[in-house]
Formats: C-alpha cells, sequence, structure tokens
C-alpha cells in the first residue's frame, strides 16, 4: 500500500498578467491576457503527489476569501486532505503578481499574507498527520522557524524529510534544519548558493563536487535537479546520474516541484532511489510541455504511458 505524504508549505494564487513586454519601472502598458491560477510551492507539490496517485495530506494556511476557498478547493479535487490548512480571519491569502512578457520573461511579486503565518504551534498541533506519514515534503516559503519544526516533528515520528531549498536562501540553512533532513533537492541555482558557489550552470560532471559541498553542511543525500540534464544523486547507494527524457519545453514552472511530488511518490512505494529519480524526471519532463504550475501536473496514467512509449 503506497505510504502517506505530507506536505507542509505555501499556498498563492498566481495572478498572472500577459504582455507586448515587461513595463520599465514608472511605465504603464496595455496587456493582452490575463489569469488566475492556484499555486505556492507546497501546494504545487501536494497537488502533483495526489494527482499522481499517493495519499497526501496538505499542512498551510489561507485567508478568509475567495482565493484561499479556491485554492483548498482545488488540492480537494485530486484527493488530497485539506484538513490541515488552516483559514487565517486576520489575513489575505498568499498571492503572486506574475508579469509575463511575449518573449517568455517574466517578473514576479509574491505576497506571502497567510503563508508567513504558518507557525511552529501549526506544526506541533497538525502533530497527528505527521506522525501518520511516511514522507514529508517541505520548502522555504514559510517561515524557517516553521520548516525547522516540521522537520524535526517528521525526524521524530520517523518520516523521511525531502527538502526543496526553494527559493534560494539568502543565507546559510541552519544545521537543525540540515541535520533532520534525508534528502535534498536543489536546482543549479540553490545548489550554487548553498555551497558558497559563483553562480551559473553546472554539469553533471561537475554536480558530484557540488553535492559532496552540501552533504558537508549535513544533508544525508543530495539530488541535484539539473534542468534537460536531468539529476545527479550524491549519497544513498552512490554518486549517479540520471538523464532527463528529451521533450519540448513550453513552461518550466513548477517542474521542480512535479519532481519532488514524483520522488515521494515512488520512494514511498519502495522504488530503489535510482528508479524513484527516473520516475521523477519524467514526471517532471510532462510538465514542461504544458503551461501551468499545477494545471501542468501530469496523472499517473501519463507517466506511465510516457516510461513505456518510445524515446526518441
Amino acid at each position: 500500500m503506497p505510504s502517506k505524504i505530507v506536505v507542509v508549505g505555501s499556498l498563492n494564487m498566481d495572478l498572472v498578467a500577459c504582455s507586448p513586454r515587461l513595463p520599465v519601472p514608472g511605465e504603464t502598458l496595455t496587456g493582452h491576457t490575463f489569469f488566475t491560477l492556484p499555486g505556492g510551492k507546497g501546494a504545487n507539490q501536494a497537488f502533483a503527489a495526489a494527482k499522481l496517485g499517493a495519499s497526501v495530506a496538505m499542512l498551510g494556511r489561507v485567508g478568509n476569501d475567495s482565493f484561499g476557498e479556491a485554492m483548498r478547493k482545488n488540492l480537494a479535487g485530486v484527493g488530497c486532505d485539506v484538513s490541515g490548512v488552516i483559514v487565517s480571519q486576520d489575513s489575505a491569502s498568499g498571492i503572486a503578481l506574475i508579469f509575463v512578457s511575449d518573449d517568455g520573461h517574466n517578473s514576479i511579486v509574491i505576497v506571502p499574507g497567510a503563508n508567513a503565518l504558518l507557525s511552529a504551534l501549526d506544526i506541533e498541533e497538525a502533530q497527528t498527520q505527521i506522525e501518520s506519514a511516511s514522507y514529508v515534503l517541505l520548502q522555504l516559503e514559510s517561515p524557517i522557524e516553521t520548516v525547522i519544526a516540521a522537520a524535526t516533528a517528521a525526524r521524530a515520528a520517523a518520516a523521511r524529510v525531502i527538502l526543496d531549498p526553494a527559493p534560494a536562501p539568502a543565507r546559510a540553512l541552519p544545521p537543525q534544519l540540515l541535520q533532520n533532513v534525508d534528502i535534498l533537492t536543489p536546482n543549479e541555482t540553490e545548489a550554487t548558493v548553498l555551497a558558497g558557489l559563483p553562480p551559473g550552470r553546472i554539469v553533471a560532471s561537475e554536480a558530484i563536487e557540488v553535492g559532496r559541498k552540501l552533504q558537508d553542511l549535513g544533508a544525508r543525500t543530495v539530488i541535484l535537479k539539473l534542468g534537460e540534464q536531468g539529476c545527479v544523486v550524491v549519497g544513498g547507494t552512490g554518486n549517479q546520474a540520471i538523464p532527463a527524457p528529451h521533450v519540448k519545453a513550453v513552461d518550466t514552472t513548477a517542474a521542480g516541484d512535479v519532481f519532488n511530488a514524483a520522488l515521494a511518490v515512488a520512494l514511498g512505494e519502495g522504488t530503489s532511489l535510482h528508479d524513484a529519480c527516473a520516475f521523477a524526471n519524467r514526471a517532471a519532463a510532462i510538465s514542461v510541455t504544458r503551461r501551468g504550475a499545477q494545471a501542468a501536473a501530469p496523472s499517473r496514467a501519463e507517466v506511465d504511458a510516457f516510461a513505456a512509449a518510445p524515446q526518441e
């Protein structure tokens, strides 16, 4: 029977405006498209894991507003338990204002809203949920004290902790967080920031060295997410590069969230780390062929069919 996954993190409503180009300071532009989509790294991971067929519970906060109601309803629609998503009466739901130009560039402003109120006390009160989990997924869009509390509670409950260190932290992560992390899953930017290296692309041949630097900080296993290069695992049963399928990407939004969700789903089913990463690569590859965050998350049937199809 698949293991239960608990996701602790953010829920944001994405407000997206599209225009021919991005405005410069002080300029008003006329756009051509506007839409809203549920997002937030925590909610993205919970949605993707539930859509892949896992038993998932989300812990977070939204405001007492239409956005909060819509985000809870969207998660519940794929079978995610939202009983741990608290409705804050005195704060609006978190939002992301996203401006997208026709050439694909974007500019984003996030207002955390109720996400900033998720506290260590909320984690304590959700202890029963965490104790029932085999995997707990964390990110960095919640207060760091809350992330530490969640990781500590998960470790005490013998759940495995997967931390997506995103957005890239402005300073080193606290040792009391990393010592409770089983799997750290940075992308290229996050990996270089955490390792104290100059920002830039990481080729697969360099990834093992970077991963070892991150292991020295306390993480037991590091999986570096390298986009179209796939991922590189450092630790676990050994160091290995796992290539990604070749696809035509149209939108990479939330691909990392889909990867983490799929990784936890596969590991919870008893899959080896290598095969779980390959499964996560396939799920993320499908997601980048579609626009949106949660809207791009694939179903289990789609990932299985993709694995069976001949690859170019």
